[in-house]
């Protein structure tokens, strides 16, 4: 089982979270729905200087659907290239 972090443009939550719960079975996960901070190349504040938000969806897979997911966040983020997508497993 991995726990599996996932950091996102708010652009792109319906996308990721529709393509997820549609290539996992029973996919089950907590959404937070506003998360600010800083990444490589930019902040997401929700300020008037620094608008953009994020999105962090936190969820336990096996480790069969961990490959899933990072086949389906891989494609998003193919389709979407410029939206800071992050994907991180904790094992």
């Amino acid at each position: 089982m991995k726990r599996m972090e996932l950091i996102a443009n708010r652009s792109v939550e319906d996308e990721i979270i529709s393509s997820l719960e549609h290539g996992i079975a029973d996919f089950y996960y907590t959404l937070l729905p506003v998360v600010h901070g800083r990444g490589k190349t930019a902040y997401r504040l929700g300020t008037a200087t620094w608008p953009e938000e994020n999105f962090m969806l936190i969820s336990y897979l096996e480790d069969r659907d961990a490959l899933t997911a990072k086949a389906v966040v891989e494609d998003v983020k193919a389709r979407f290239p410029g939206e800071g997508i992050k994907l991180f497993f904790i094992t």
